[in-house]
């Protein structure tokens, strides 16, 4: 990250300013649909696409403001092992995306919907696998309650959001997926390996944040 972010970073920083860029972003048009078919024009998700909705907790710690995170287990058929925010599919009695996120992520991590102000959204992102995800912002105050639950969630872990605000640590990778090279975005972080829809929601809430 740059000097002069990091120092205008430390004066401004606060839910109502984030709250504002998140604001701004929506108004510029930012927000706009994403996924991964940006990255890899003429290769389409699967249809309908399903709605969905994570949340982005933001820990709001004396010392320095991190992200949640939850980490799936290693048995499940899909997704073994992955990192992402808490999240999934909207469901009927859900009125908005943000009923769904605060929702799903009271049930993978314990962390209460009441315990949660949210800040605003992101843009959609879609998704190879065929979701419509709505990634929602929210601030949480430690100290955390934490009861992840155990068929979905084998770990919950933070990190801290400069991390991510840095574009050093904003890597574009390739692989060969069912016969195609793919582009996705990653952004390892220690012995954690952050990649594909998350990475590519963490670069939009960057470039939401910092972008002018």
């Amino acid at each position: 990250m740059g000097q002069d972010w990091g120092q205008d970073w430390g004066q401004d920083w606060g839910q109502d300013w984030i709250a504002s860029r998140l604001a701004s972003a929506a108004a510029g048009q930012r927000t706009g649909l994403r996924g991964g078919h940006a990255l890899n024009p003429g290769i389409t998700p699967k249809k309908p696409l399903a709605a969905a909705a994570v949340l982005i907790p933001i820990v709001n710690h004396k010392d320095g403001l991190t992200l949640l995170f939850t980490q799936r287990p290693e048995s499940l058929a899909t997704h073994a092992g992955q990192i992402s925010f808490p999240g999934g599919h909207m469901e009927p009695g859900d009125g908005a995306p943000e009923e769904t996120a605060l929702r799903e992520c009271e049930e993978e991590t314990g962390i209460r919907r009441r315990d949660v102000t949210v800040l605003g959204r992101l843009g959609d992102y879609r998704t190879r696998t065929g979701f419509l995800v709505t990634p929602v912002v929210g601030l949480v105050e430690p100290p955390l309650k934490l009861n992840p639950g155990p068929v979905e969630v084998a770990d919950v872990f933070e990190a801290p959001l400069d991390f991510f605000l840095d574009p050093a640590n904003h890597q574009l990778r390739r692989r060969e997926f069912e016969g195609k090279m793919r582009k996705f975005y990653a952004m390892p972080y220690g012995d954690r390996y952050i990649w594909g829809a998350t990475a590519g929601i963490l670069f939009n809430f960057y470039d939401s944040l910092v972008q002018p």
